[in-house]
């Protein structure tokens, strides 16, 4: 009889065991980018060992999670479309805010921690759409052309983290902290408070969905 090898398929409640684990880690770490492993594994309602059977420690957890935040959060903007560089531009602020609202502080901890590095380098295909919508609106005049475009985009996107960060800090709505970043980025490429949030109003596009909730009011 001739031996025949397979290739292991994990358990099932292994592959479950790891779910549970980086759906605890969203939670805790949210709330507590500093919580240990331990506080992590009572999320999940697992032990302290089963752990280490899947992360080496928490550093290669954090990795995880961050990882696959960051090709979510890329996976979901590469349908993010407009022929108008200004909707286009206010669709992805509005896009980013959503995908991370709900893991503000995990989002923060992801581009300004230690892994902003690795996070960046997932995240730059949303860099590169960012450049080309702000080239292409200064190339039509919609946005300002006193400021090269690659700064321009930094600019933008620092903006954006500032909104986040702020977030974190004082309660802010998911509704308000939406609007908030498309008026921050349209007020950072050119347009005047006014103009922005009147820009924002005539967009159908840029409405906030009604089936979404709104905790907050707008100010």
């Amino acid at each position: 009889m001739i031996a025949t090898t397979s290739r292991r398929v994990p358990r099932r409640d292994s592959a479950e065991n790891r779910e549970s684990l980086l759906a605890a880690a969203r939670v805790v770490f949210n709330r507590d980018p500093n919580a240990s492993l331990e506080t992590v594994a009572a999320q999940a309602g697992l032990s302290r060992r089963s752990v280490y059977g899947h992360f080496a420690n928490r550093d290669d957890l954090l990795l995880e999670l961050v990882t696959t935040g960051a090709r979510r959060v890329a996976s979901a903007l590469e349908s993010v479309s407009h022929p108008d560089p200004l909707t286009r531009l206010a669709l992805i602020a509005s896009k980013l805010w959503r995908e991370v609202e709900s893991v503000r502080v995990i989002a923060v901890v992801a581009v300004r921690g230690s892994l902003a590095h690795h996070t960046a380098d997932i995240l730059g295909a949303i860099r590169f759409h960012v450049r080309t919508a702000i080239s292409e609106g200064q190339a039509d005049g919609s946005m300002r052309r006193d400021v090269p475009t690659e700064r321009l985009a930094r600019l933008v996107e620092e903006t954006a983290l500032v909104v986040l960060e702020d977030s974190t800090e004082h309660p802010l709505s998911a509704r308000d902290g939406d609007r908030l970043a498309m008026l921050m980025t349209l007020a950072i490429v050119g347009l005047g408070w006014r103009d922005a949030d009147a820009f924002i109003d005539s967009k159908p596009e840029l409405a906030w969905p009604e089936s979404q909730p709104n905790p907050g009011l707008r100010h």
